[in-house]
């Protein structure tokens, strides 16, 4: 139902707005600022691990996160799924599990196994157009619900391999069946994406990712034929700042005093877990489990 609903965002004639996050509670924040979706964030799930978003999680550890993620609210999740954590195999395993997991789409980058994250620096090593365009097939092969989605990122630019590169990646995946094509950029302005998309032409769906050119809005983005924008690991960072800033404040004045009317309260905590729908559960089917029942006295 939910690859539905994101299939109908695809169809409508506004930008479609989603937000990173890494469990069951970011999640929940995203869809309660009323975003459109959930971006299942490579870089956060490993973050919250504290390791390197460089595939040192397995795709378990992943797919558990976004489905997580997907189990407390109602709004489609995406998946970033990396490079396929592998070749074709486990593309086709990837597709089936996430599929059955209720996911609704997976976003797949072409640079080789295992990856390194797009910002990180060093050498970017790019999958062959024919390798990558095999795991496309092999995606949309496996799986079953139409509505499903599967999403080519395209790294040339990233790599420094030029445009004509990414142009021709674009082509050859929108040709592999791909429903979605992500380009990505690391240039501090929009001008590289805006370029791409002069000469792509927007025949599949373009989504964007502005970690490195904030300073473009979303109905500017609209005008230029852009589908999709992910604010990818803002509430990460977010969270960072300020538990860092929190912590620092009580370790200085050695209370809490001073931080209570700037952070949450436990009450709102207790919403957010769901808390009295827990309680009112307990109560409704303890009273129904003790309820007396009478029983009817047979005369012999």
């Amino acid at each position: 139902m939910k690859a539905q609903k994101l299939r109908s965002l695809f169809a409508g004639d506004r930008i479609i707005q989603i937000v990173g996050a890494h469990d069951g509670l970011s999640a929940k924040l995203v869809e309660e600022a009323g975003f459109d979706g959930i971006w299942a964030s490579g870089l956060e799930i490993s973050a919250v691990n504290a390791v390197p978003d460089a595939n040192i999680l397995t795709m378990t550890q992943y797919l558990q996160a976004a489905a997580s993620m997907d189990a407390v609210t109602n709004i489609p999740v995406i998946a970033d799924c990396d490079s396929g954590y592998g070749n074709v195999n486990n593309v086709m395993h990837l597709v089936r599990e996430y599929e059955r997991n209720g996911i609704a789409a997976v976003c797949m980058e072409d640079k080789l196994f295992p990856k390194l994250n797009s910002f990180a620096g060093g050498e970017q090593k790019l999958a062959t157009i024919e390798e990558f365009s095999g795991k496309i097939r092999a995606a949309k092969d496996t799986q079953r619900n139409p509505d499903f989605m599967v999403i080519a990122r395209i790294e040339a630019l990233i790599a420094g391999a030029g445009m004509d590169e990414a142009v021709a990646r674009a082509e050859a995946y929108e040709e592999s069946g791909a429903d979605a094509i992500l380009i990505h950029s690391k240039k501090n302005d929009p001008s590289e994406i805006l370029h791409f998309l002069s000469l792509y032409s927007n025949r599949l769906p373009i989504i964007l990712v502005p970690t490195t050119y904030p300073q473009i809005s979303a109905s500017e983005l609209q005008e230029y034929g852009v589908k999709m924008v992910i604010y990818a690991n803002h509430g990460l960072r977010t969270s960072i700042h300020a538990i860092r800033q929190t912590f620092q404040q009580i370790k200085l004045a050695g209370n809490t005093l001073q931080i209570e009317d700037k952070i949450a309260s436990v009450q709102d905590v207790f919403k957010l877990q769901g808390l009295q729908e827990m309680l009112d559960a307990e109560d409704y089917y303890t009273e129904q489990r003790y309820k007396k029942v009478e029983v009817p006295v047979i005369s012999k």
